[in-house]
Parts: structure tokens; sequence; C-alpha cells
């Protein structure tokens, strides 16, 4: 007998340089393992995006960063849903050729998927992306002309009746880039990271839908040494299909309590790196009752630890030890009784 359903979070922040989800989808694996484990896992589309790979489960709800802060918060709660239409804004700086690639793709998914979307738009201004990267080494960008990027949602929103929102801007190609070398090889930051969060976030915000992201890109030149964790993203001309699949089960977004939606004061547990603390989400989870959970051997470029924001969490040094603090949390069972010594109970201090 279930007595309420155990719902976790997880969380690894996108363009930051994340040992395990710092690339193409490498934090997939921990977040199926952790479906195992939870009734309901949040994450977000960093953590399940894989390019042309993607592997949805009934029981895990994607959500755009943006949305999962205002979730935190206890602003927006999540309301689930069978399917989505999904709407798909195309950057008019796509080159024909490429931008033609995006559509086969897109039709693919409803031929071969069941997926439902609307017509695409294009954008009437090329969206101009330019990238960035802090000294820390996180990776951010800047979009030319964001009003072009919502005229173009709020078309397919009003006239196409879309439920979320997929796009797909042109990226600076920068082939002969160190940071891009580093991070076909499986070191440094995903440098498209970070301009991808301020596209979808953009969206979320105006209009309070579910969307993500997929750059347009030139294929690279074939090399055979690329590091597995970054070999999803070799694999054609597109990161389409994953975006479409996360967006077209992507729970709503709700102010207001409804029939079956989750709220922030249901998380049990969230889960992210030892050094990642810092973000929004994990903040406002932190001023509540939710266990929060810190990976160790998931490092990243920044260094935000628990210790350092005087905050209560649940050390670990891997995924696999993070997974057993959740069933033992589930269970009911202290995790101190797992370890083979317990320290005495202690008179409290009037």
């Amino acid at each position: 007998m279930i007595n309420r359903p155990y719902t976790a979070v997880l969380i690894v922040p996108t363009g930051i340089g994340a040992a395990i989800g710092g690339y193409a989808g490498d934090a997939l694996p921990v977040a199926k393992a952790m479906a195992k484990v939870c009734h309901r896992l949040i994450t977000h589309p960093n953590v399940l995006n894989g390019a042309q790979l993607y592997w949805p489960l009934d029981n895990i709800f994607y959500v755009e960063g943006y949305g999962l802060d205002r979730f935190a918060q206890g602003r927006w709660g999540l309301k689930p849903v069978h399917q989505n239409r999904v709407g798909l804004i195309l950057d008019r700086g796509i080159e024909p050729e490429l931008r033609t690639r995006h559509i086969q793709a897109a039709d693919a998914t409803r031929a071969t998927l069941g997926l439902t979307l609307t017509d695409y738009v294009v954008t009437d201004t090329p969206l101009e992306v330019e990238l960035r990267t802090a000294d820390s080494g996180a990776s951010w960008g800047t979009i030319g002309h964001p009003e072009s990027l919502l005229r173009a949602a709020d078309k397919l929103i009003s006239k196409s009746k879309a439920e979320a929102i997929a796009v797909v801007a042109r990226f600076p190609d920068d082939v002969d880039s160190v940071e891009l070398d580093n991070y076909r090889h499986g070191q440094g930051v995903d440098t498209l990271a970070g301009a991808e969060a301020v596209i979808s976030h953009l969206i979320v915000r105006e209009f309070a839908i579910p969307c993500a992201h997929a750059p347009a890109l030139e294929p690279l030149e074939v090399d055979e040494s690329i590091s597995p964790r970054a070999a999803a993203e070799e694999l054609g001309y597109t990161f389409l299909p994953c975006v479409l699949v996360g967006l077209s089960r992507a729970p709503q977004f709700v102010s207001q309590p409804q029939t079956n939606s989750i709220w922030a004061d249901e998380v049990d547990a969230v889960v992210i790196p030892h050094t990642a603390c810092g973000g929004s989400a994990i903040l406002s989870f932190s001023g509540g009752n939710t266990r929060i959970i810190t990976v160790k051997d998931n490092t990243t470029a920044l260094n935000v630890t628990p210790e350092y924001l005087g905050m209560e969490t649940i050390t670990v040094n891997s995924y696999l030890e993070a997974l057993g603090v959740l069933v033992a949390h589930k269970a009911g069972i202290s995790i101190d009784a797992l370890r083979p010594t317990m320290s005495s109970l202690s008179q409290a201090c009037d």
C-alpha cells in the first residue's frame, strides 16, 4: 500500500561542466535508475536530452529550468498530461538545407513516434545567438532579437493552439575552438548550454508554457577519438528528436491546485552535484522539509558547496550511493541504521 507518492527532483545545472550531465544526455542513466526508485521523478531537459537519443518513462516529468525554479518556490504546480501539441520555432538564420533537415526530423517524430505537432513558424528576423563564457568557466549567451522569438511563440500559441514550444536556433559554428575540442573528448564545458537555457527561460517566463531548445549546427568532421559521453551529438544533422519527445509529455504549469497537480511541498528529496548548490531551485527547497542529497564525484566548474552556504544536506560520493539514500528514505528507514556504528541518544537541552 502506498501512503503517498515518493517524489524526487534530479538537478544537474546546465553549462557548468558537470562530470555527469555536462554532455549529451549522459545523466539519462542516472534518471532512469532514479525513476525506478521513486514514484515520481522531476527533472529538466539538460538531464534528459541526448540529441537523437532519448528514453521517456511515464513517471519522469520533463520541466524546463525556469519552470523548475518557479515550482520550487511554490508559485507554480505541475499538471501531468497525456499529450501536448508541440509547436516548432525555426530561426530565420538557419540555412535552407539545414532547415529542411530539421523539418524532416520533426516529420519523422510524427510518423514513427506518433507525436502531435502544429505547423512550424520561422522567426521574422534571425535570432543572432552569441556565446559567452564566465570567469568560472560556466557558459552563457545572448539573443540579438528576443522579440522575434516571442512573436513566433505567440503565433504558435494563439493561432496554432500549441501547448509546448520547441525552438531550433542557429548557433555559431566554432569547429576550430579549443573548448569544442575539449568537450568532444570528454573535458570542459558545453559552450552551447548556457545560451540554450536563455532561450527556453524567455519563453517559459513570458507564456508559462513548456519549452526546450535544440541548436542548429553544421555536422562536424568525423573524429575516431570522441568521448562516449559526447558521442550522441555526433549522430547527424539535428538534436531535435529528444526535445520533441520530452515536450510531448511535459507537464503543464498551473498557478492554482488542480486534480493530480504536483507542488513543491510534495517533494521528498532533491539530488544535485555537491559544488552546484547556489541555484534558485535548490535554495528554495533548502528552506523546507525536502531532503537534499549532494553528490561529490559529479564535479563541476563551480565551487558553491552546501558548507559554504550553511545548507544542511546528506553528502554522498556517487549516484549509486544517492540511490541507496533514496531507497532508505522512501522505506522510512534512518540511514544511520544502515551503518555499522550508531551513537546513543543524548538528552535534549533545556
